[in-house]
């Protein structure tokens, strides 16, 4: 019978029920990780107003006691109570570690939108951003972290009004290194998406009076940028990793802190699996923020749907 629906059946409503379990689940750990390391923040800024700085939040006699109690977990106990002892540490690295992605990545994307347009519009200023996606692309990050810090030794000359913002001022060289690495890799990404545009829409712009840098601006970039949301979330998740390279120019990120502690203590399995879980949730973070601009700004009639 035409406009009837087919009956949903018993494991597709189960499949339903997984995922929405599932969705569920992935909410709840993200508001605890979020929870604890904003409580944990705000409690170092505040001079500790919930416990002591250098405290966890949570004794880790308590823990150990509560797990050791529970015959299928006992053996757990006493790492887990190690782990609760770091949190004060790694809060204090992923601190830093969000601060260097959060702060390349957008100063990035103000320095990659140019050299996209200069890329495919320009003539001199194509050679020129060309040479400096090809530079920076080409070679490696951590060499490019060693140069600026140890042989251009730019952690001299950090303006005295941001000396003393982060625990060292090697901070603002890893930003700096960040940006512009991470510049290269977005203006690549933008490229693409402006090249998606037809170019007959800068045709259309000076057709209604408006100069060829304004079509670019009202016309062409509006999509374009719409278009290189995926790829810039690729660039979103691998300055979140690779921001563990701002430890060899002794940055006390998230790695570093950890690093420190697994010397000292040779636990190192135990602290790079957690470690590596902190660096998943935030991974997993920016992958659902960015699909969720994605879904605010995708175009009409392409949105979610289109093909990428």
């Amino acid at each position: 019978m035409a406009g009837a629906t087919r009956p949903t059946t018993v494991r597709e409503r189960v499949s339903d029920a997984d995922v929405s379990a599932g969705r569920l689940l992935l909410v709840a750990a993200g508001v605890l990780f979020w929870g604890w390391l904003l409580v944990s923040w705000v409690n170092r800024w505040l001079g500790g107003v919930v416990v002591p700085v250098g405290d966890p939040l949570v004794a880790p006699g308590l823990v150990e006691g509560a797990l050791a109690s529970l015959p299928a977990l006992a053996t757990y106990a006493s790492d887990a109570a190690f782990v609760v002892q770091l949190t004060p540490n790694l809060a204090q690295g992923t601190w830093l570690t969000v601060v260097i992605t959060g702060v390349s990545l957008v100063v990035g994307f103000f320095l990659a939108v140019p050299l996209a347009v200069a890329r495919v519009y320009g003539r001199f200023s194509a050679w020129l951003s060309l040479a400096y996606t090809e530079l920076l692309r080409g070679t490696p990050l951590l060499a490019q972290l060693f140069v600026l810090y140890y042989g251009l030794n730019l952690g001299r000359y950090v303006p005295g009004a941001l000396s003393g913002v982060f625990p060292r001022d090697v901070v603002w060289v890893a930003i700096l290194g960040f940006t512009l690495n991470g510049a290269a890799y977005q203006a690549e990404y933008i490229r693409g998406a402006v090249e998606s545009v037809d170019e007959g829409q800068i045709t259309a712009g000076r057709a209604i009076g408006l100069s060829k840098v304004e079509s670019i601006y009202h016309v062409v970039l509006p999509q374009a940028l719409r278009y290189a949301i995926p790829s810039w979330t690729n660039e979103f998740v691998y300055l979140i990793k690779y921001s563990s390279l701002a430890a060899f120019i002794t940055v006390p990120e998230l790695y570093y802190r950890a690093d420190q502690v697994a010397s000292e203590t040779f636990r190192y399995t135990l602290i790079f699996v957690v470690t590596g879980a902190m660096y998943l949730a935030l991974v997993i973070t920016a992958s659902k923020l960015m699909e969720r601009v994605d879904d605010r700004v995708a175009i009409p009639g392409l949105g979610a749907a289109r093909e990428r």
